[in-house]
This record gives structure tokens, sequence and C-alpha cells, in this order.
């Protein structure tokens, strides 16, 4: 039976195959960002009360007033920026889908976007289903820090948007002023949108701190910023995200998205309402357990052949494998972590237009119970005395 051209032309996901092959030879699996404790007490009880108190149907399209309200007292709270509920959210099932719509709001068939590499595997799916093209610059170990010369670069006439993604998936990176400065300045010149994946904006470690660009001089017009509970509050699978932005660009992207999804589950929007709202103890709290994750894994895999990258934001370490066999790529390496070491990874080849710029480099994901942690570290460590 005939496909699309464009369905042909896709993948599985790379998080499908390595979490299947991690089930199947009992591997303690480090690479799909998921966490493997539940999310704070306050929101498994609002999600119950949601439920209980008739919260299960369909929301209104562009989310539940609840929690636009409470986007906006998040975003007025941690950045000191203003946002109408009415006109400058849509709340949407996952910021996945956030991503989509605002690409389909806003570009073109024909129209460039730059995506910043390594990137998650979806932004380049999303691009070319738009009909867009996705143009590259990718940042370089060992510091993975934005050029904005090849930034400039990478500008055409036809360059409609830009992804930035800060904290980054997979590296880390948290960009610093100067980086979103460089960004600001281009888009402003060339008259580009920006759009801003902030999911990891709670998750980011001493001394960096995290900015967002839609608050930098000119950008507020120009920028759709997407974020999520998923990752703040350990709730992958309630699949609720959000995008901000200038009425224009967020009526377009609510019109994208009533065709789409319509709407994300009605009882987690009034439980996320809940977590955006506690106290300023929880989000350091998430900080602090975070960073002793960071560390625990960073120190099993200081001893071991690979040179390893410390991460400025997010839950990942990225690590080059190229020392210890030369010979395979990262996906092969992968496949046999999970099988021989028992420790699944994300090969980085899957995070390029280029697969062989991410040949040697592999992601961990800190994202488990310290115990989980522990028992890869115990596994991970004895990768010096085995044979690939």
């Amino acid at each position: 039976m005939q496909v699309s051209q464009l369905a042909s032309s896709f993948g599985g996901s790379i998080f499908s195959e390595m979490t299947a092959l991690a089930r199947s030879h009992g591997a303690i699996n480090l690479g799909q960002g998921f966490p493997d404790f539940d999310p704070p007490i306050d929101l498994q009880h609002a999600a119950c009360a949601a439920i209980c108190n008739g919260h299960n149907q369909y929301a209104i399209s562009h989310g539940e007033r609840i929690l636009r309200d409470a986007i906006t007292s998040h975003a007025a709270r941690w950045y000191g920026q203003q946002v109408d509920p009415d006109t400058n959210v849509c709340v949407t099932c996952g910021a996945s889908e956030a991503l989509w719509c605002a690409l389909a709001a806003i570009a073109n068939p024909g129209d460039e976007v730059i995506i910043i590499e390594p990137s998650f595997d979806v932004y380049i799916p999303d691009v070319r289903m738009v009909g867009a093209i996705p143009r590259s610059v990718v940042l370089r170990p060992p510091t993975f820090r934005l050029d904005e010369s090849e930034l400039r670069s990478a500008i055409t006439s036809r360059t409609r948007a830009i992804i930035v993604n800060t904290p980054h998936n997979p590296t880390g990176r948290v960009f610093d002023r100067d980086e979103l400065g460089a960004i600001a300045a281009i888009c402003c010149e060339h008259d580009i949108i920006a759009i801003s994946d902030e999911v990891y904006e709670h998750i980011v470690f001493e001394p960096s701190s995290h900015v967002r660009l839609a608050t930098l001089e000119g950008m507020a017009e120009r920028t759709v910023t997407i974020s999520s509970a998923a990752k703040t509050f350990a709730v992958t699978g309630w699949k609720c995200g959000w995008a901000l932005g200038p009425e224009p660009l967020i009526t377009a992207i609510r019109r994208v998205h009533q065709f789409t999804t319509f709407a994300s589950a009605t009882p987690f929007q009034y439980a996320v309402a809940v977590g955006l709202q506690l106290p300023d103890a929880y989000f350091d709290d998430l900080r602090t357990q975070y960073a002793k994750r960071r560390s625990l894994l960073l120190d099993a895999l200081a001893r071991t052949p690979l040179t390893v990258y410390p991460p400025e934001g997010a839950y990942y370490i990225v690590a080059d494998i190229a020392s210890l066999t030369p010979q395979m790529s990262g996906l092969q390496r992968c496949r046999w972590l999970t099988q021989a070491v028992g420790v699944t990874a994300i090969p980085l080849e899957a995070f390029y237009l280029d697969p062989k710029m991410g040949r040697t480099l592999v992601r961990f994901a800190f994202c488990k119970r310290e115990e989980t942690l522990q028992a890869a570290a115990e596994r991970l460590v004895t990768l010096g005395s085995n044979d690939a």
C-alpha cells in the first residue's frame, strides 16, 4: 500500500527503540528522559480532586482559565513578564504539540527554520511536516557555546524562524545573556520569529541562571515561549504544555491547535495550575535534588574511559565514546551498552541533520531515583574492563 513520501522519510523514534531494547535486556534505562519517581503529592491530589469534581469533559480549546491564570502568574513571578491569559496563552498537549502548532502557524512551505544542533528529535520532522526547510547551526564540544558568526551565516532571505532551546537538550548548555543577546539582535535585524523551548527552565545548576528570551529588548513581540509541566513536576505522561507570545502569533497557534488535538486533558490542567503556584521552596529543592543526581552520575562517568561534558542545566549528561570504541557509531555503542553493560543511553547522531556530526556522542539521563543512578553507576564503572 502506498504511503506519503513524508511518512516514508521518517524512521522510528530512537527513544522507542532504545526503551524497548532496555526492557528486553533488563537494562537500567538512562536513555529516555522520564523520571522513575512520582510527582509532588499536591499535584496527585489535585488531579484526583479534579476528576472527582467533574472536570472530565473537553477543556476550553486554548486552556482552562485556572491554568492560563497560573501560567501568566508564573511568568510574572519568575521573569517579570506581563502576559494576558485571554490573548497571550495557548495550552497544548505537551510542549511537542506547542512546537508543532507554532511552526504550522508561522512557517510557509519553502521558508527556512534555523535549528541549533544537536536538537531534540522532533524539531526537524516538525519543520519538514509544515513544508519548511531546516538549516543547521551546530554547538560543538567541549563548551557547546553558540557561535554568533555561524548563526549569522545561516540567515538567508527565506529565514522565517529560529528554534532556541535553553536549558538545552541534550547538551545541558544554558545560553547566557551574550548568546541570547546575539539571537535577539539577529531576530530583530532580519524580522525573524524565535520559538523558545524552555521546558527545563527550573532545572539549572549554579552558577548558571535561566534567562527568558522573550524578556530581552525587542523580543516580546517576536517570541513564542514554550514550556510544560513534564520536567518541572515529573509528569511526562500528563502531556500538559503551553505557548506564550504576542496576540497575533498565539491567535494563529490556537487556530492550528483546535484542529490538531483541540484540547489537552482537563483534570491535569487543574493539577498543573496547583503546581505552578507551589512555593519557592519546591523549586529550590527541585534544583538541589537534581544537582545531587547530576553529581552522582558525573562521578561514575569520570571513572570510565568516556570524555564527559558536565551540564549547566536540564537533566542529561553528554559523553564522547570515541576513545573507548573508535570503530563504532553512537547507536552501535548504545546497543552494546544496553546488552553487555546493562545501562541504556541515547546516541546523539539522532539529534543532527547529518548523523556523522554526533557519531561518537551519547546522552545519559539522570532524572532517576538515587538508587537507580547508583545501580547504573556500579555497572558503568566496569566499562574500562569490558571489551567492545
